[in-house]
């Protein structure tokens, strides 16, 4: 190793394993915002925190195949965020859904010597070794949305709550159906053989146990696509022959539930939806359907993946908090968007 390669890995390693905390003097950097301001509503995030330029950091991002509205969403936050700060370079692969594809695209990115790299696995426990490479090579990884299988793999994790998003839809269907008298309600799942399905599943039972005049009367399965939404949905509508209330787990399969509501001429129930599509919020605000609500899976995650690795990149800490690190893990809030509150949350909507 050469004498420049050796600096270089020492100081990765303050960054894995110290963080800032090896320098007391550097002052915490407000690299997040929730400030929502003024945003055009063809923002899909909050701003960039106004701050200083720093030192420039170059991050690597290697994602999934943006063969779904929420995943090409995460790549335009984190295209769009970095292009915020004049101190950062972001080298984005084109993704993959092939686990081997991937690994070899976050290789070429730690061949690279990246500073810091932002990793949305399209399987989490399968690419959990290569995560271990780059922390070993003294490249810092940001785990985004689905998790590596060891803590050791990443610095810090950030990702939605799917357990929190089926919490919340429950309850908010659990106070619109508060009295009514034996309340029936079906879900419309996403694809079984996904962990995260269970979670929402399972946060969305645990909410309906709080009200006892509701009975969840029948769950499907569909595939997070607009055709099979509609399919599946066709199907609970001539099973079911009246419920009152619908919550589908994904916007992107909610189009076709819709069209198959439409079809069938159906109209006495409320519909909750999941992730918070732009088109989800649009029909929300224009109350003119079945759907009343959307609970967020924001892919603003991505361009917060992004303030955290510059912030990691120079050894900064979190505006807002007292600690010299950037945490080890951030989970974002599932937020209920209605049509009282829709227009605070079309900026982070996504086609």
């Amino acid at each position: 190793m050469s004498a420049s390669s050796a600096r270089r890995f020492a100081s990765r390693r303050g960054l894995l394993f110290g963080g800032a905390a090896a320098s007391a003097g550097v002052l915490l950097a407000g690299c997040t915002s929730n400030d929502t301001g003024d945003d055009e509503e063809d923002s899909q995030q909050a701003p960039a925190a106004e701050e200083s330029e720093g030192p420039p950091v170059t991050i690597g991002f290697a994602g999934p195949q943006a063969d779904h509205g929420w995943l090409n969403a995460i790549n335009e936050n984190a295209r769009s965020r970095a292009e915020t700060y004049a101190d950062v370079t972001l080298e984005i692969t084109e993704g993959s859904n092939d686990t081997a594809t991937q690994i070899g695209q976050i290789e070429t990115l730690i061949n690279s010597e990246v500073d810091v790299l932002v990793i949305l696995p399209a399987d989490g426990i399968a690419l959990t070794q290569i995560g271990l490479t780059a922390m070993r090579a003294g490249i810092p990884v940001i785990n985004l949305d689905r998790i590596f299988d060891s803590p050791q793999a990443y610095r810090c994790w950030i990702g939605g709550d799917n357990y929190g998003m089926g919490l919340n839809a429950g309850h908010f269907i659990g106070e619109q159906l508060r009295d009514v008298q034996n309340a029936r309600v079906v879900e419309l799942s996403g694809p079984d053989n996904l962990e995260l399905t269970g979670q929402r599943t399972q946060g969305f039972d645990d909410a309906l146990a709080n009200y006892p005049n509701i009975e969840k009367v029948a769950r499907q399965a569909a595939e997070f696509t607009v055709e099979s939404g509609q399919e599946v949905m066709s199907g609970l509508l001539q099973a079911q022959s009246e419920f009152d209330a619908l919550w589908n787990h994904d916007d992107d399969q909610g189009v076709g539930a819709l069209r198959a509501i439409d079809q069938a001429g159906r109209d006495e129930f409320i519909m909750v939806g999941g992730a918070g599509a732009r088109s989800a919020m649009d029909a929300i605000q224009a109350d003119n359907s079945v759907l009343k609500a959307t609970v967020l899976y924001p892919p603003t995650m991505a361009a917060s993946a992004i303030d955290l690795a510059r912030a990691l990149g120079q050894a900064k800490g979190i505006g807002g908090l007292a600690e010299f690190e950037i945490p080890s893990s951030v989970t974002l809030y599932s937020a209920v968007v209605t049509k009282e509150n829709v227009e605070q949350y079309l900026p982070t909507g996504f086609n």
